[in-house]
Order: C-alpha cells, then sequence, then structure tokens
C-alpha cells in the first residue's frame, strides 16, 4: 500500500504542469516557482511569515547545492578570459589549421576540437577560444560560415554540454534532482550522447554538404566577427607556444588523475577547478606583471558575472523541484506523512499502482519533457525538472532512473543549450557573422531525427 496523497503532492504536480505550460508560451518561469514554493510551505506550515522565510531558505539550499557548479564554470570562464586577450588560444589551435583544406576537413577537425576544448572550458568560452581562430581557415578551405556555426553548435553546445562529462554541471543537477549518484547519470548518459552525436552530425553535414554542391552559399557574406575580447597580445611568442603547450597537459594530467584515482563528481570538478585557478594566477602574473595581482581579481569577477548571469535563472527553478526530495525536510520541516519517502517518490509510487506505464511511453515522455524545457533558451533552467520526472517515472516502471535521467538531460540541452532556440545561439552566430534564426533552421532537421533515435535506443536501455 502506498503513501496516500496529501494536498501537497498535488499541488507540487500542478505547479510542474504551469511551468511546464510557461517554458512552452517562453515566458520566464522565475515567478511561477516561487509562487510555487510559497504555496506548498503556506499548505505545509499553515504560517505565513514561515512561508516567507521557506522562498529564502529554499533559495539558500539551492545555492547550497549548486555552489560547486557555478564555481567550476565560473572559474573556467575567467582562465578563457586571460587565454583569449593573451592570443594563447590562438598557439594552442593554430596547429590544426594546416590540417584544414577541405570544407569536409574543417567541418570535422573544428567539430571534434570544438567538442574537446568545451569539455574542459565549457562551450560560450570555447566558441570564443577556437572560432574567432579558425573561421579565416575555414572559409578559405571552402566551409561556408553557417557549417562552421554548425560544427561548434552540434559538437558543442551539443554533444559536450549534454554529456558534460568533466565538468559534470549538467549531471549534477540532474542526478540530485533523481536522488542518483552522479557517476550513474554520466556513465548512462555516454551511449545515448554518442548515438545523438553521431546521427547528428552525419545527417547536418550531408544536409550541409547537399546545399553547398547545389551553390546555395556562394553569394555567402564571409565578413568575420571576432567578438568583443580584446586580444592585447602581452606575452611573447615563445611564451604563448610554451602556455599552448603547457595548458592543454595540465588539464590531460588532470584526466590520467581522474582514471587512476576513480575521482567523480565533485572530486573531479574540485581537480579541475584548482587547476583552472592555478593557470589563471600563473598567466596573470606572468602576462601582466606588476600589474598581475588585480588583474587576477579582475578575471575573476568576470567569470562570476558569467557565472550567476548563466545560472540566476536556474536558482529558483532548482529550489522549487528540490521540494520534491531531500529538501523539503531541510527546507520546511517535517510536514509530510509519516511514511513518506518525498513528494516525487510517492508520487512515483501511486503512479505506478494506477497507470500502466510501459518504458517506451517514459522514455519518449523524457525527451519530450526535456524539450520543452529547453525552450526557453537555457537549457540548464529544467533540467532539475527532468531528473524529477525521470525520478517519478523510474519508480512506476520499476527501474531505469539513469538512463531516463540522462535522456531528458539530453533533450533539454540539445534543443536549448544552443542548438534550436535562436537566442541561445548567439555566441557561435556572432563569431561566424551568421543569422541565428537560419542556423536553428540548419540545425532543426538534424537535431530531431537524433533525438527520435536516441529515444528508441534508450528504450532498449532502460
Amino acid at each position: 500500500m502506498g503513501v496516500e496523497l496529501t494536498v501537497l503532492h498535488w499541488t507540487y504536480v500542478g505547479f510542474i504542469l504551469l511551468i511546464i505550460g510557461c517554458m512552452i508560451k517562453r515566458r520566464d518561469t522565475t515567478f511561477m516557482c516561487i509562487l510555487g514554493i510559497f504555496t506548498i510551505a503556506l499548505l505545509a506550515t499553515v504560517s505565513f511569515s514561515a512561508s516567507i522565510s521557506g522562498i529564502f531558505n529554499s533559495f539558500i539550499y539551492a545555492i547550497t547545492e549548486l555552489a560547486p557548479t557555478i564555481l567550476i564554470i565560473s572559474i573556467i570562464v575567467a582562465m578563457s578570459r586571460v587565454l583569449t586577450r593573451t592570443g594563447i588560444n590562438e598557439a594552442m589551435v593554430s596547429p590544426f589549421a594546416k590540417f584544414i583544406k577541405t570544407p569536409a576537413l574543417a567541418f570535422w577537425i573544428i567539430g571534434i576540437l570544438m567538442m574537446i576544448i568545451s569539455w574542459f572550458f565549457w562551450p560560450s568560452p570555447a566558441v570564443a577560444l577556437l572560432g574567432a581562430v579558425l573561421l579565416p581557415v575555414a572559409l578559405r578551405a571552402g566551409l561556408p560560415a553557417l557549417g562552421v556555426a554548425m560544427a561548434m553548435n552540434l559538437f558543442g553546445h551539443g554533444i559536450a554540454l549534454s554529456g558534460d562529462f568533466v565538468i559534470q554541471g549538467a549531471p549534477k543537477l540532474t542526478a540530485d534532482a533523481a536522488s542518483l549518484p552522479v557517476s550513474s547519470v554520466i556513465q548512462a548518459s555516454i551511449p545515448l550522447v554518442i548515438t545523438m552525436g553521431i546521427v547528428t552530425t552525419i545527417v547536418a553535414f550531408f544536409l550541409l554538404k547537399r546545399d553547398m554542391n547545389k551553390g546555395k552559399f556562394l553569394e555567402e557574406e564571409t565578413s568575420i566577427v571576432n567578438g568583443d575580447i580584446e586580444k592585447d597580445h602581452f606575452l611573447p611568442s615563445g611564451q604563448r607556444k610554451f602556455f599552448a603547450f603547457f595548458i592543454p597537459l595540465a588539464f590531460i594530467a588532470d584526466v590520467i588523475t581522474m582514471s587512476v584515482l576513480k575521482l567523480q563528481g565533485g572530486d573531479a570538478t574540485a581537480l579541475i577547478g584548482g587547476t583552472a585557478v592555478f593557470i589563471l594566477v600563473i598567466l596573470s602574473l606572468t602576462s601582466h606583471r606588476k600589474d598581475g595581482l588585480e588583474k587576477i581579481t579582475s578575471y575573476l569577477i568576470e567569470g562570476f558575472q558569467f557565472g550567476f548571469k548563466v545560472f540566476g535563472p536556474v536558482i529558483p527553478i532548482a529550489a522549487f523541484f528540490y521540494l520534491g526530495d531531500s529538501g523539503f525536510a531541510k527546507i520546511l520541516g517535517d510536514y509530510l506523512p509519516a511514511d513518506s519517502q518525498g513528494i516525487v517518490n510517492d508520487l512515483g509510487g501511486a503512479l505506478a499502482a494506477s497507470v500502466p506505464l510501459s518504458k517506451e511511453i517514459a522514455a519518449v515522455t523524457l525527451t519530450t519533457v526535456g524539450a520543452i524545457t529547453g525552450l526557453d533558451g537555457s537549457g540548464f533552467s529544467g533540467i532539475s525538472l527532468t531528473g524529477s520526472v525521470a525520478h517519478l517515472f523510474s519508480a512506476a516502471i520499476g527501474g531505469g532512473a539513469a538512463t531516463l535521467t540522462a535522456l531528458g538531460q539530453l533533450s533539454a540541452i540539445w534543443v536549448g543549450g544552443g542548438t534550436l532556440v535562436p537566442w541561445a545561439l548567439i555566441p557561435a552566430a556572432a563569431i561566424c557573422n551568421v543569422d541565428p534564426f537560419e542556423l536553428a533552421r540548419r540545425n532543426l532537421i538534424p537535431v530531431c531525427i537524433g533525438l527520435i533515435v536516441t529515444t528508441i535506443v534508450a528504450m532498449f536501455l532502460i
């Protein structure tokens, strides 16, 4: 016999539907999340003051849970600013330029480099690091600027960000919401990320090549926009080349260390973050000399500005969805029924007892929910929802929690993280001087085909 569902459970479900409705209408979800937290707190505590306090406490809880993710991304962005301004990024990618001789080589080399760099630097900084340097080379090889933008989008904001194997920001959010270890979500996402990546990029390149053969890009405007980060080139050529060799070597050493010492989750993130801080300090002191001490702080401020701008919309929605599990008691107190396993677990048990939910229906639903949460153009703001829904559905079908969580995460980030929603495509579109709406249209068919195939694969893995 399952836990009897109370008004708290049904209110939670109601606000989930309202939040999804806001996302479909492309409206901001922050107000709805705050209202949901207040309403649930008021129903639980029957105290107006405690409900007001519950909003603030839920934000504190969410920030505490998200702090390592916000911190690592902020530090990585801060380090990327130094690399760009000193010209080290150009030295890092220039050896690959001589291999880019044909449009096909340009597409795949830029894409694979973008994927690798995005694993360590995150896609938005990686666009600045890579795009401004290799775009002219790709254009000379015959790949249109739109093709360069597609490669950076699909491999960076698609493959690298949806898996997020190194920094582990995305799997941390979804794993927490699904009450799973981060490592299990990462492991479950590997076959899905590979499937999605192979299908999407091959279809995208095939369609691009077909239109190139038809001459659709012959009159394309090829002027270049290098972004708003100036390249001061404080370092001499020899030092730039040294750091261009040293920095990748440092991160490769981190990956080896993670493998040997079996570091995962927070431990792996800490190693990457500490290495990035170490590199930031060395480069600031080396390139800015007497102003180096002040520049360390300046770069960190830039990084934190970026980090909180990205995660500003995430904190309220994460605060709401943390109420569905262990966060409820820590934020509001012990107000659920005595035998409750948390709101989401209780709903999952009730669903399992009343609805013949199959793994096929669960997989399709998670892909759909993930895609809907991505419509806000963040990719991250709604992935806590996918984790909660995956948790609920896995309880109903008796397993597959990690695969469902990974599938929802993948769908949300491919749609909203920078491949389909036009306002999320601006970094790559700007660096390549192409229309973000045209880039979104180009990505639409490959991404949709990829999601369909990946969802089918997930059905066999659940």
